[in-house]
Formats: structure tokens, C-alpha cells, sequence
């Protein structure tokens, strides 16, 4: 949805995406980690890297971190431990996306916040206390590996939408993906395409805020 298809008034609530929406991350900061370790080109490691069942088990909370270690491990062909795959994980994250806070802060003083997230437990325990500020505008925080679902499924976003417990339709949703933007309007939100920040200041000033 284009934010000139937004009016004032049209919302109850807003629901953000946290990653390349409210928290910038960066995979090749993963990956460079990786290969310092694994004393391999980060290149390698990152043509390799698959997005698979078990990544997904991860986020729903039902792959354990080991075994997602484990996975990775076989899959990107090196040999390191625990702790290193877990220190090259967790540098995903690179900062506040340019201009979100004091948009969120506005936002806050209007409408209900909230945010739901694909993740996993080790990025949650490492981005909460990082970014608490941030994530304190939000009334609550939807994790996939919490609530065992994952963007865009629809039980997924009915799940959220019950918790917030507003109308589907009266809440605006913003994402960097188009695929879990296609399942939020399926299940009846307004949707936003975020390509940057201003994709979210546009879709606010349409809304009145």
C-alpha cells in the first residue's frame, strides 16, 4: 500500500518489522565474522548460506541453537564452534535505522506501537538490552520464537492481531519484505513497503501524525 492510499484517522495501531525497519542489519557482518574464524572468504560462506527448514524451525523457536549451529556447520562446509558461529551471528545488527527514533517517539504520543519479528532466541537475548530504548516505544514485542509463528504466515499475523485486539483493517503494518507485506494485507491490514526510512515518515504525515 502506498502511503497516498493512507488517510488520517485510518489507524488504531501500527505494527513495525524490527530488522531494516526500526534495526539496520547487515548479513555480510555476519558472514566477514564467520570466515575470520573459519579462515575462509567471507564470499564462500555467503553463496552457501541457506535460508532452510531448520534456519525457519529457529525462528519458531522448535530448532534448538546447537542444532541450528550444527546445520550450519554441515552446511557452509567449516569447522568452528559454538561461541564463534554465535559472536558472528549476533553482528547482524549495525544500529537504529537512520531517522526511526524520534518518528517512533511521535508516533508513540498518538497511536498504539507494536512490533513483530522473524528471530530467534540468541538475536533477541543480544538486540533487547542493546536497543531497549528504542524497543520501549512499543507496547509489545511479537517474537516468531515466542509465539512459534513466522511472518507472512496468516496464523501468524491473526495471532498478532488478536493479541493487539484492534480490527485487522485498523492497523497499519510496516515491513521490508514483500512477502510478509502480501500476507498482512491477505489477513486484512493495511500494509507499507519500507525501502528506507522515509517510506515510514511518508505513511505517518498520511496518517496525521
Amino acid at each position: 500500500m502506498p502511503s497516498s492510499a493512507l488517510r488520517p484517522g485510518a489507524a488504531d495501531a501500527l505494527l513495525f518489522d524490527l530488522g531494516r525497519v526500526v534495526i539496520d542489519i547487515d548479513f555480510f557482518e555476519v558472514t566477514s565474522r564467520w570466515a575470520a574464524h573459519a579462515g575462509c572468504p567471507a564470499e564462500q560462506i555467503a553463496v552457501r548460506f541457506v535460508r532452510d527448514e531448520i534456519y525457519h524451525g529457529h525462528e519458531r523457536g522448535t530448532v534448538s541453537d546447537a542444532a541450528f549451529f550444527a546445520n550450519l556447520r554441515s552446511q557452509l562446509g567449516i569447522d568452528i564452534t559454538d561461541e564463534q558461529f554465535l559472536d558472528g551471528w549476533n553482528a547482524i545488527f549495525v544500529g537504529p535505522m537512520p531517522g526511526i527514533a524520534p518518528l517512533l517517539a511521535r508516533a508513540a504520543e498518538k497511536l498504539a506501537l507494536y512490533a513483530f519479528s522473524n528471530t530467534n532466541q540468541p538475536h533477541v537475548e543480544h538486540f533487547s538490552p542493546v536497543y531497549a530504548d528504542l524497543l520501549g516505544h512499543f507496547r509489545e514485542v511479537f517474537l516468531s520464537s515466542t509465539i512459534g509463528l513466522r511472518k507472512p504466515d496468516l496464523e501468524a499475523f491473526a495471532h498478532v492481531v488478536a493479541a493487539i485486539g484492534v480490527p485487522a483493517e485498523r492497523i497499519v503494518f510496516f515491513d521490508d519484505l514483500a512477502e510478509n507485506v502480501d500476507g498482512a494485507r491477505a489477513s486484512g491490514l493495511q500494509a507499507v513497503l519500507v525501502r528506507s526510512t522515509d517510506d515510514v515518515a511518508a505513511a505517518m504525515q498520511a496518517l496525521g501524525i
